[in-house]
């Protein structure tokens, strides 16, 4: 297969359209009061509805125009899930983001949504208390609810070339007109990877199970990934992952050997970095500070695999906002290993792998259907 060459988008300003309509559901009023004020508090973001029930919600998104939903999942009358497909069928252009409590049972529902339709996720301080004071929240409340709403506005699943960060709380700029221009294209490197490596946020449990669920049995290399997720969310989206892509599939442990054949998944609250400790790689977790907002985060993951494995590494930087492993997918890739991204039109927001496609760092960039082909035919018959 021929690697994919795609065509970036830049500018002609026009008017900028107004604050991003946003709609609060969920059963408690006092969670309700302090998600509005908190988004409020940023003059691109109006709260137009804010109700205790997905059949509130359906009347409410039937009157009002609405951007994003953060959406509760359990409340009585209508849950967050039932709710959710309804409001896609009312609107298949809006952007849901589920909100709820770590615990193991909230976090199978999120992924359930996910795969149902929901744009992203979010997890809510479990006390009043710590919703009040928790900075990191409202930070990645402000991030989501703008980058989904930039999204919606842009269509085809894409933020500005800039694109935000997670939690970012500045919004991208005025709305741009295509132009069509060449992405840059790297070669391949030279060595056949040992290892495949996986960067992903916004949409990317969705295009885990279609990348991982797409390979073929034959292709044994150990894989790592990093989906930027909370704990309890990390630990659900393994055993998801184990079953559609029938390979074990389970949250890193400290110092285990990362074998082949097997996936990894970088725990909620851990980076994930990998260490070659007498020519066997070792998985290693590490507290240090967030990088790009979040723990964890890929790049780190990938330098460490840069300097525990040389070239030998194939990177896939998936659909996310921000530009969370562009850093270390260059290090990898100056180094001899090979990038390929997801392209912008399959991705929820082309934020992460849209970086690493301008950067000219990727070997290919690919729609996420076509990348499973990919990884087998460099892996097995080491040509593209």
């Amino acid at each position: 297969m021929a690697p994919a060459i795609v065509e970036a988008s830049a500018a002609a300003p026009e008017e900028r359209p107004g604050p991003y309509r946003v709609m609060i559901v969920d059963d408690s009023v006092v969670v309700r009061g302090l998600i509005t004020r908190a988004l409020e508090a940023d003059p691109e973001i109006e709260v137009v509805a804010s109700v205790g029930n997905g059949l509130q919600a359906l009347n409410a998104a039937q009157r009002n125009k609405i951007e994003v939903v953060v959406l509760d999942i359990e409340m009585p009358v209508m849950d967050g899930m039932t709710a959710l497909g309804k409001l896609l069928e009312l609107d298949p252009t809006i952007k849901v983001i589920m909100a709820s409590t770590l615990t193991k049972r909230n976090a199978e529902i999120s992924i359930k949504a996910l795969a149902a339709g929901a744009a992203d996720y979010l997890a809510k301080p479990t006390a009043t208390r710590e919703l009040v004071g928790a900075a990191d929240f409202q930070r990645e409340l402000l991030g989501k609810v703008k980058g989904l709403g930039a999204v919606r506005r842009g269509g085809a699943g894409r933020v500005s070339a800039r694109a935000l960060r997670p939690g970012e709380a500045t919004a991208p700029g005025p709305a741009q007109a295509p132009t069509r221009r060449p992405m840059p294209l790297r070669r391949p490197g030279a060595a056949r990877p040992e290892l495949l490596a996986i960067a992903s946020s916004t949409g990317g449990p969705q295009a885990l199970m279609t990348v991982l669920g797409g390979l073929d049995p034959r292709m044994t290399l150990p894989i790592v990934v990093t989906q930027h997720m909370p704990p309890t969310f990390t630990t659900i989206l393994a055993e998801h992952l184990a079953r559609q892509s029938k390979r074990p599939c389970r949250e890193a442990a400290d110092g285990e050997p990362i074998l082949p054949g097997h996936i990894y998944i970088a725990p909620g609250d851990f980076h994930l970095l990998g260490e070659n400790k007498g020519g066997r790689l070792i998985a290693k977790l590490d507290k240090g500070p967030p990088e790009n907002f979040c723990r964890p985060a890929a790049d780190p993951m990938l330098r460490s695999l840069a300097e525990a494995c040389g070239g030998k590494v194939l990177v896939l930087v998936l659909t996310g906002m921000g530009q969370d492993g562009l850093s270390g997918a260059r290090t990898l890739a100056d180094s001899g290993g090979t990038v390929v991204a997801q392209d912008e039109a399959t991705s929820v927001v082309w934020g992460m792998p849209g970086a690493a496609a301008q950067a000219g760092i990727c070997a290919a960039i690919l729609p996420v259907g076509e990348i499973p082909a990919f990884v087998q035919k460099f892996v097995l018959e080491g040509r593209i």
